[in-house]
């Protein structure tokens, strides 16, 4: 049997530590004129002191501890990240060698007005994201995309980035293959058609707001001198995009990807072989390195914060507060179990985890404060959606800032469509909408 961790908040401070050290010295030196301000301090380095710390404050032994955060670290959901991470990074590094970047932004350019390319790329991020059911296959694949675009029209690169991105996070939240929506309907015993009946609902009109917001800030784009393109270049792009809709998983695109990009560039470019694509594809890994290497310290710092009843506290806070409050009605309850994800997202730095751990806990106060369980997975989804695409240690903003070259920061206030989903899901509990219709036998599972 599987021991319950006593809840501690002390447990959480390691992460906060990270967060002080991280960004902290980002402002700091924004605030000093020093470029690429927060790259001075690298987040694996900032990180290390909060391991640190996460292991002195543990009260299992130093072996223990240590094997909790390599245990932590090869967590499947972790090292699956790592290997999307890599196999990006190298697709977009092999594509980008051979031209087929600049093709697709050439080709894409001559269909799509300038005004029209961030509404476009958030549309297309959506779309696929939808059909994958996974965020980060779909930065992976249109991020490289979308920064041709940004410097061939002069559009701002972190809008670039925070359309994608948005995209990505719009699609991950409805689609219904998504792990999202598998663990926010398990958790609360719903069909998988409500809780996505509900989120649209709520993310529809997010959705053309964002559009509208886009499509004005697009309309500073210049017009790009014509180019000429080979569509044969684009091919693997279009490739990689027919795989992910057709639901294959995220690794499998990615790596026919780099080796339809690869065989490309040695059929039709002269000076492409072997061994540079080999080369490419190490250099797309390395571009990866401070990104994958953060990311297991922070699958190890989690483990080790849940082990030590950082989340237990958490958990038993927000309840602590809903029964303080008593009997106040489905707004407190909407509220609670919205807080209570999106806090422990904020700790884990992973949707998916988010809603698992918060899962059991929100079920109870659905069920205390007269929630519609349809509802409360539906909000578990949206407010981890929320979180997750705008925390700057995420894994979705540190994929694209490493794709671009921009500061997490600095890509965290671009996601416009995840303040604007998050804003509507305020609205909607505040409102009480949509309004929902009694649950049957058939809406449970």
């Amino acid at each position: 049997m599987t021991e319950r961790p006593q809840p501690r908040a002390t447990a959480l401070l390691p992460l906060l530590l990270f967060l002080l050290i991280f960004l902290g010295s980002g402002i700091y030196y924004t605030l000093s004129g020093t470029d690429f301000a927060f790259y001075q301090v690298k987040a694996p380095v900032a990180i290390l002191p909060a391991i640190v710390l996460a292991v002195l404050l543990a009260r299992e032994g130093l072996n223990r501890s240590l094997d909790t955060f390599v245990a932590g670290i090869g967590d499947s959901n972790i090292i699956t990240m790592v290997l999307v991470f890599l196999l990006a990074g190298a697709f977009a590094t092999v594509t980008d060698a051979i031209g087929g970047v600049t093709a697709t932004v050439n080709m894409g350019l001559s269909f799509i007005p300038p005004s029209f390319v961030l509404p476009g790329l958030f549309l297309i991020a959506a779309f696929i994201s939808t059909a994958m059911g996974t965020s980060m296959g779909t930065i992976g694949a249109v991020a490289p995309v979308a920064l041709g675009f940004a410097e061939a029209t002069g559009i701002s690169v972190p809008a670039a980035m925070g359309a994608v991105i948005g995209g990505a996070m719009a699609g991950d939240n409805l689609s219904i293959i998504s792990d999202t929506t598998i663990a926010s309907t398990r958790t609360q015993s719903v069909a998988m058609r409500d809780k996505f009946k509900l989120n649209l609902l709520i993310a529809l009109p997010a959705a053309a707001l964002t559009l509208i917001l886009l499509f004005v800030l697009g309309d500073t784009a210049t017009e790009p001198a014509e180019a000429e393109y080979r569509v044969i270049l684009v091919l693997p792009y279009i490739a990689v995009l027919v795989l992910a809709l057709s639901g294959l998983n995220v690794l499998a695109v990615l790596l026919t990807g780099i080796v339809l990009s690869g065989l490309t560039g040695l059929l039709m470019t002269d000076d492409y072989a072997v061994s540079t694509w080999g080369t490419d594809i190490y250099r797309g890994f390395e571009g990866m390195l401070e990104i994958t290497i953060l990311s297991m310290f922070i699958g190890g710092l989690s483990a080790i914060m849940k082990r030590e009843g950082g989340l237990a506290w958490l958990r038993q806070t927000i309840q602590s507060i809903t029964t303080r409050i008593g009997q106040a009605g489905r707004r407190s309850g909407e509220t609670a179990i919205s807080a209570l994800v999106s806090l422990a997202n904020l700790f884990v730095a992973n949707n998916t985890v988010a809603i698992i751990v918060s899962g059991s806990v929100a079920r109870d106060l659905a069920d205390h404060y007269q929630v519609d369980r349809r509802r409360s997975a539906s909000l578990l989804d949206i407010f981890s959606c929320v979180v997750q695409g705008l925390i700057p240690y995420g894994a979705q903003i540190l994929l694209a800032g490493s794709l671009a070259g921009v500061s997490p920061l600095i890509l965290a206030g671009q996601v416009h469509y995840c303040w604007i989903l998050g804003a509507a899901a305020v609205l909607a509990i505040i409102a009480g909408v949509p309004k929902l219709a009694p649950a049957s036998d058939k809406d449970v599972i």
